[in-house]
């Protein structure tokens, strides 16, 4: 990397992202899950940063803890930046967080140099951008974009609450859901930490994402019988987990199907389930998978979608079972990075000395909701050895404050009206 002295500060930027990680579980690090009170003690920490840089804030209907730094010309509308704070079980201390306090390192960068830009700034952790409980992820960016329905709202979660009490519990108001939708957006730009090993592998210090794939979730419901262990003979046995693990496979043989006819990128995952009665001695008498895809196109993932759907009944059917139920908890469209906004990163990275490459994130973001009512770019920084999603999970400071320092000279870039439409 070449940049030096950078309009950042490395150092304290630094410390916020140490100190919000060690707000954790100490037995299953780095986890602060949405909804739960080590998140809302997370978000606490974060209101306090927000207002000791002058930020006004406030958590708007859909969930979100909003900064906010007005600009000399509000009719302008409002520039955004930002990610979110929560994690996925034992994650790291970079995906999401990096984004937020980047930000938040931004808007003190521009107080500091008596800045005021034109637009409004907001500094936003979005509400639960890591699936949740509940199974539904994105949930204050999709209520930002108006896209967080009366059906996802209802979803219940394994304690038996709806997504829309819990909503309630961290300060959104589901009665009052129109209001969260936003149409003053004038740009939405997000830092995250890359999660593959592409600008690593290149030694290249910043990604200009142009292309983020679409993810769809699906619940499987797979049906069987409870019985006895011990007394149930193995021909006579109608055992879910047995028939789940059969799907398992076959999805698993699906996927690479798909991802080896040239659509674009394409994967798949079951990385979750629940047994029930999930008891040593009892054969499993049903079983919920959750299915994660994801493509670059949106044919190939209509294409899987309907594969799925013909030869999954068959394969639980094949093994004493029924697949009883198919349902699409979430359904996200690719979105494309605006060709200005990447080219003002791109111009902003080349000021800075920064070396850079065009990508696709193969990763869902809070990007992708905003995507749909505004103009949306993303700057990825490198990550040791592609890994997240995982306690190893490290970028390096330095890194961290290069892409923070090429997002502030977008911004700059942007608020003069000096973005440039095309690509390069």
């Amino acid at each position: 990397m070449k940049a030096s002295n950078l309009p950042v500060d490395e150092a304290r930027l630094w410390s916020d992202l140490m100190a919000l990680a060690e707000i954790t579980d100490p037995n299953k690090p780095y986890t602060r899950r949405s909804f739960t009170p080590l998140f809302l003690e997370g978000r606490a920490w974060l209101k306090q940063r927000f207002e000791n840089a002058g930020l006004a804030t406030r958590i708007d209907a859909g969930g979100n803890l909003i900064g906010r730094r007005p600009g000399a010309k509000p009719g302008n509308g409002t520039i955004v930046i930002g990610s979110h704070s929560d994690t996925v079980p034992s994650g790291g201390r970079f995906d999401g967080t990096a984004g937020v306090l980047a930000a938040l390192e931004v808007a003190r960068s521009l107080d500091e140099r008596g800045h005021v830009l034109d637009h409004d700034l907001e500094v936003i952790d979005c509400l639960a951008e890591e699936v949740s409980a509940f199974g539904i992820s994105c949930v204050g960016s999709r209520a930002i974009a108006g896209s967080l329905t009366d059906e996802m709202l209802a979803h219940v979660g394994p304690g038996g609450e709806q997504v829309a009490d819990a909503l309630r519990r961290v300060g959104g108001d589901p009665d009052r859901l129109a209001q969260a939708k936003r149409s003053d957006i004038a740009a939405y730009l997000e830092l995250h930490i890359e999660q593959g090993p592409v600008l690593e592998t290149e030694i290249v210090d910043l990604g200009i994402v142009e292309t983020i794939a679409g993810i769809t979730r699906l619940e499987l419901t797979v049906a069987g019988r409870a019985d006895h262990a011990g007394t149930t003979p193995m021909h006579l046995r109608r055992d879910a987990l047995v028939a789940a693990a059969a799907i398992m496979s076959a999805l698993r043989d699906l996927a690479l199907e798909m991802s080896d006819r040239s659509e674009g990128y394409f994967v798949a995952t079951i990385g979750e389930m629940h047994v029930e009665p999930n008891a040593a001695n009892v054969i499993a008498g049903s079983v919920r998978l959750i299915v994660d895809a994801r493509a670059e196109r949106r044919l190939t993932m209509e294409h899987f979608v309907a594969r799925l759907r013909e030869r999954m009944p068959d394969v639980a059917a094949q093994n004493g079972a029924e697949l009883t139920a198919i349902t699409t908890l979430s359904d996200v469209l690719p979105a494309q990075g605006d060709a200005a906004l990447c080219n003002a990163l791109t111009e902003a990275a080349d000021a800075l000395g920064l070396t850079h490459r065009r990508m696709a994130s193969g990763a869902g973001h809070d990007a992708v909701h905003f995507s749909r009512i505004a103009p949306a770019a993303m700057v990825f920084t490198p990550c040791r050895g592609g890994r997240s999603h995982c306690p190893e999970e490290w970028a390096e400071p330095g890194e961290l404050a290069a892409g923070a320092a090429a997002m502030l000279g977008a911004i700059l870039a942007i608020d003069r009206g000096a973005a440039k439409n095309g690509r390069d």
